[in-house]
């Protein structure tokens, strides 16, 4: 196997990116993968940063609120949130959560 391709899921390491938030971080020279366990009820204070990031539920239901607009993600809805827009959210049940980030989140590559 070439294992500068094909990685096992496995040897990546959970982070606590933040309170109730469990990350499994995936870099490349252009995205960051960040596949999350939240805990319900944990959130996401408001914040903003320079990547665009694709979000998606694939468990449970997460509460966002983008640019003052709130809007529930569940499996099969998904989100795009451009560069330096707004946004927090609130695990409502337990979420299995997935946000890929372009360019590549420098500040979870020292986490």
């Amino acid at each position: 196997m070439d294992t500068s391709i094909f990685h096992h899921f496995s040897d990546i390491a959970t982070k606590e990116v933040a309170p109730g938030f469990f990350s499994k971080l995936i870099h490349t020279d252009t995205n960051t993968i960040n596949f999350i366990d939240v805990k319900a009820g944990s959130s996401i204070q408001r914040h903003r940063h320079i990547n665009e990031q694709c979000s998606f539920a694939i468990e449970g239901k997460f509460e966002f609120i983008i640019n003052d607009e709130l809007q529930v993600l569940e499996p099969g809805l998904f989100a795009i949130i451009p560069p330096n827009v707004w946004h927090s959210g609130t695990a409502i049940t337990d979420c299995k959560l997935i946000d890929i980030f372009s360019p590549a989140r420098e500040d979870y590559k020292l986490l």
